[in-house]
């Protein structure tokens, strides 16, 4: 019988590279990508980006202080024109808020309060319509399908006169399925003649498929879609809340007056910055690539099925309760993702820095082959 010592020897020839401890950043890296310190418990389970804020945001950041007596509205119009430009709206179809969860909650609350209905798929990001539901609103669940994306025919057959909104998160969290281009476009062109349809773009920067349209462009052609965006993912903002909503002026107009907590001139600054940051854009991205990769090659290894993503997470097939699974990470220094109901046998794991996904593999074969 193999040991467990030759066992682990033999798995170096996995995709040549399972067990090899993965190289490290230079010194010079480093200080530019800021990568997060290796700690007792790795938290993989946010999706958030391992790296930055980068150098050149934080400098940024130290410059804002001399502002961060003022109030942020003359830097979020700034910043706001800069975004219309980028996305070829004008400055009043863009909404700067708290982090795009804000932007999540508060669309869901204009359009959806006291009665109104929210069509979503599941499982999903929540935020909407958790918060809708304390407003009074109603949301009907539309199952993803075998592959685990949503199931556009499905979703379509349920809009009635109550529906409000349909929420779509695509990429999606917590499956990382994308939708095919073509049957998005069509389907957010023509449901939206018969309500307001909400992308949830988060992770669409992950996205390798040539020219995958943002559903800005239909917000261009004065549909009735509101897009988010958000700073926290690639660009590694998450600790600063600020993202924005993309929707013509008339729907911009109704959603604006219910926004809370908007942003700060430190988070705006890091934005504005962060948009021209292309070489920690670009790291970021290869970075996300190289850990995806070793979790597909563990998970190929372990026989457990997963969904290529679109993301900078992984949703596989745990094939064990995800309620005891999570506790046995956890045991190996490894915080994974939630429970996302029904799929109780699958988990998600956010890629880190390539030390942190080291661990999760190191975890994993302890807990699946100890």
């Amino acid at each position: 019988m193999q040991s467990r010592r030759d066992w682990l020897r033999s798995s170096i020839g996995i995709g040549g590279f399972l067990m090899a401890p993965s190289s490290l950043l230079s010194a010079q890296e480093k200080a530019y990508f800021r990568p997060r310190a290796l700690e007792p418990i790795v938290r993989l389970s946010s999706n958030e980006n391992p790296y930055g804020p980068s150098e050149a945001v934080q400098k940024a950041i130290g410059k804002a202080f001399d502002h961060a007596c003022r109030y942020p509205y003359q830097y979020s119009d700034a910043l706001a024109e800069k975004l219309a430009k980028k996305h070829g709206v004008g400055p009043e179809s863009i909404i700067i808020t708290g982090g795009s969860t804000e932007g999540l909650k508060i669309a869901g609350l204009t359009f959806a309060h006291s009665g109104g209905e929210i069509i979503a798929g599941q499982p999903t990001f929540l935020a909407m319509m958790d918060y809708a539901k304390q407003w009074g609103a109603t949301i009907r669940w539309v199952p993803v399908g075998a592959d685990k994306g949503y199931d556009l025919p499905a979703i379509e057959k349920q809009v009635s006169a109550k529906t409000k909104m349909i929420f779509l998160c695509n990429p999606n969290n917590p499956t990382g399925t994308l939708l095919p281009a073509a049957q998005l476009k069509d389907f957010c062109q023509t449901v939206s003649q018969k309500t307001i349809v909400f992308s949830d773009e988060a992770y669409y920067d992950f996205i390798e498929e040539t020219d995958y349209p943002s559903m800005d462009a239909l917000v261009r052609a004065g549909a009735n879609v509101i897009v988010s965006k958000t700073f926290s993912k690639v660009y590694g903002l998450a600790g600063l809340r600020i993202g924005y909503l993309i929707a013509k002026p008339e729907l911009a107009d109704q959603i604006r007056k219910n926004v809370v907590a908007m942003s700060n001139v430190l988070a705006i600054a890091a934005a504005d910055t962060a948009l021209q940051d292309e070489i920690f854009y670009n790291f970021s991205l290869s970075k996300n690539r190289e850990a995806k990769q070793k979790i597909y090659t563990l998970l190929d290894h372990l026989q457990l099925d997963c969904v290529r993503s679109s993301t900078n997470f992984v949703f596989f097939h745990s094939k064990r309760d995800i309620r005891k699974l999570g506790p046995q990470m956890l045991e190996k220094g490894v915080r994974i993702g939630r429970p996302f109901p029904p799929f109780y046998d699958w988990c998600r794991i956010s890629t880190g820095t390539l030390e942190e996904v080291d661990r999760f593999v190191s975890g994993m074969l302890e807990v699946y082959r100890g």
